[in-house]
């Protein structure tokens, strides 16, 4: 139930673990009620106990296994009972790919995983993309010019951008904050509290990662975080 503003009314809070890898994340609980929103991953719901609801594009679907592309607009409406929830980087796991990889398997922590990590992994094509993510990846805790990937990358300004736009699908300025909030998630499970990740991972403030885990997510980083145990995968 969600009201005119679209805001969730129901339960927001998640509860579980979640199991973080280096493309991929997978969590296990309950999973809460969302805002709409659209992040840089594919989203894969399975839920044994009962069907979810979701909302893609303003359109209602309800099932035991619904699939959510990278980028497309969604909302959480109704999930009861435990909920497996895939998210992966559509940059190495193609959607078709990944659905394939994880049918039939059995539902529990342990063979998702397996399951994840055996998934094929589409091979990046542009040795120049390549060079720009590694150098992106070095300059998360401060602040990232897309001058400077560009120019580890080689390329002009403009050929990077187009770069971008054609093999990752964003821009440099959001692919930055997708990989931020990862980063800081990594740190809250080394044992940073959200103060110490967020400026850890070149966030202004714990109120910027919040309000980025929001417009990402629906949901807020104490919603998300506070109710779910955090481990990362090697």
């Amino acid at each position: 139930m969600a009201t005119e503003a679209g805001e969730p009314t129901q339960r927001t809070q998640w509860r579980g673990q979640l199991w973080l890898g280096h493309d991929y994340g997978l969590i296990r609980g309950g999973v809460g009620h969302t805002a709409p929103h659209a992040h840089y991953a594919h989203q894969l719901l399975l839920a044994p106990q009962g069907p979810v609801t979701v909302s893609l594009d303003g359109v209602e679907h309800s099932g035991h296994r619904v699939f959510i592309e990278a980028l497309r607009e969604h909302a959480i409406l109704d999930a009861p009972g435990m909920v497996f929830a895939v998210y992966a980087e559509p940059l190495l796991i193609d959607a078709q790919v990944l659905q394939q990889a994880l049918q039939g398997v059995a539902l529990e922590q342990d063979s998702l995983i397996a399951a994840l990590d055996s998934c094929p992994r589409t091979p990046l094509q542009d040795p120049r993309i390549e060079r720009a993510l590694e150098a992106l990846d070095q300059l998360l805790s401060a602040k990232v010019s897309a001058t400077a990937l560009a120019r580890e990358a080689h390329v002009s300004l403009s050929q990077l951008e187009r770069l971008f736009a054609s093999h990752v699908g964003l821009p440099v300025r959001r692919l930055v904050l997708w990989r931020r909030l990862r980063l800081a998630l990594a740190l809250i499970l080394g044992g940073h509290n959200i103060t110490q990740a967020a400026h850890g991972a070149g966030f202004a403030d714990s109120a910027h990662f919040s309000r980025t885990m929001k417009r990402l997510f629906g949901v807020t980083a104490g919603q998300a975080l506070h109710g779910i145990e955090l481990r990362l995968l090697a």
